[in-house]
């Protein structure tokens, strides 16, 4: 393996702390952070960019950056770091900050509560950022599609539109306490779509309503992100019977209900938890 692969596969943790927060609806919290060890940010120019935060029990004291080799000798495996994946909301390169977006619901799961309880100089890690989506104006029309989980993903998007494009967004929250002020561009026309509680494979509306949308003429360009069954059943819509070119699609599972974080990237490689059943062709 040459020196500049090995390069590309060691990214060096990010440590920086929380210089401010709000609240952006009932249930998602912005956090911006920053510090000097926004030196080891290494940006990427897309607009869905993720970072992979580590989370580690309070008890154990543990500071960033971890020596993962050294951790994993030392702790037992259930007090090991947890990876947990988010997305950037903003990034200022000149004030050195990052934004992500955190829904939160009371004591569910892990980054919520932590994002909810976070105070002023509380730190983060991750590791620079992925990604791979940025609306092009190439194409002719827009379709953003996703959940509470994919909101930061789709007001990040949204940045990075330009004037003239157009399309249609698809929001699908528990109601209107969890509207957030999206300024899209004049072309752009949202739609919010409310299930009256949490996800349950029965209350949810996306699909339906995507499918029973005007299909627009010209080319589309879809970012849908979200539920992992929701996301097959629009996989087997824009693609199978839309034929939307897989290239101009960035679909995938956020979650999967009934799965818990760790056994849900655990299956994403086994049949359950592919969307496409077949590999991109390149």
């Amino acid at each position: 393996m040459s020196t500049q692969s090995l390069a590309r596969q060691v990214r060096p943790q990010v440590v920086l702390e929380v210089v401010a927060t709000e609240m952006l609806s009932e249930h998602m919290v912005r956090l911006t952070f920053g510090g000097q060890g926004f030196a080891n940010y290494q940006d990427k120019l897309v607009s869905d960019r993720y970072v992979k935060i580590l989370f580690t029990k309070p008890e154990l004291g543990l500071v960033p950056p971890y020596d993962l080799d050294a951790l994993r000798d030392e702790l037992a495996p259930e007090d090991f770091p947890v990876r947990r994946t988010y997305t950037l909301h903003h990034v200022d390169l000149e004030a050195e900050t990052v934004q992500i977006d955190f829904v939160v619901h009371g004591d569910e799961g892990l980054a919520g509560p932590w994002a909810q309880n976070a105070k002023l100089g509380d730190l983060i890690c991750f590791s620079s950022p992925g990604g791979l989506y940025t609306p092009d104006p190439a194409f002719d029309r827009h379709l953003l599609i996703g959940d509470e989980t994919a909101l930061p993903a789709i007001s990040a998007a949204i940045l990075d539109m330009t004037p003239e494009m157009v399309g249609d967004i698809y929001l699908e929250v528990g109601g209107p306490e969890d509207h957030v002020e999206l300024a899209v561009p004049k072309g752009v026309e949202v739609h919010w779509l409310h299930r009256g509680g949490p996800f349950t494979p029965e209350n949810t509306r996306i699909e339906s309503v995507v499918r029973a949308a005007h299909w627009p003429e010209g080319t589309v360009q879809v970012f849908a992100h979200g539920e992992r069954e929701t996301m097959k059943s629009l996989r087997a819509y824009l693609h199978g019977e839309r034929e939307v070119d897989r290239r101009a699609m960035s679909l995938s599972a956020y979650w999967a209900f009934g799965r818990a974080e760790d056994e849900f990237q655990a299956e994403k490689k086994s049949p359950i938890g592919q969307i496409f059943p077949e590999p991109l062709n390149a």
